[in-house]
């Protein structure tokens, strides 16, 4: 049984980038939002693909959020039976992801220092 779904996680118009971060991610359904920085090449699209495929092998729905500019690439994946999101936070996918930070409610964030 396929357990993964395909997004965009934003989209790009004459306007500019347009996130889509409100008709994706309900924060009060989710516990765990992590948002990845990296330089280019350095693995958080291969990081994310790594953890959706061990969450499919156990049996869990992966939705992917694929790159608007780049649907190799991804901006992030959600794992709705854990409540979790991943994302990378980094440019050109940053975009959707500080739209996505900023919906944090006030007080649920942290970063890995615990503050």
């Amino acid at each position: 049984m396929e357990y993964k779904t395909n997004y965009f996680f934003g989209a790009n118009s004459g306007a500019g980038f347009y996130p889509l971060t409100d008709y994706v991610v309900d924060f009060a359904n989710l516990n765990r939002v992590y948002l990845l920085k990296g330089g280019a090449g350095c693995g958080k699209s291969t990081f994310m693909k790594k953890v959706a495929a061990a969450a499919e092998a156990a049996g869990e729905r992966v939705e992917y959020y694929r790159c608007s500019s780049d649907p190799d690439s991804l901006d992030a994946i959600k794992i709705p039976g854990r409540k979790a999101v991943i994302a990378d936070a980094t440019p050109p996918h940053g975009g959707a992801a500080v739209t996505l930070f900023r919906k944090i409610p006030r007080g649920r964030g942290r970063n890995r220092s615990g503050r």
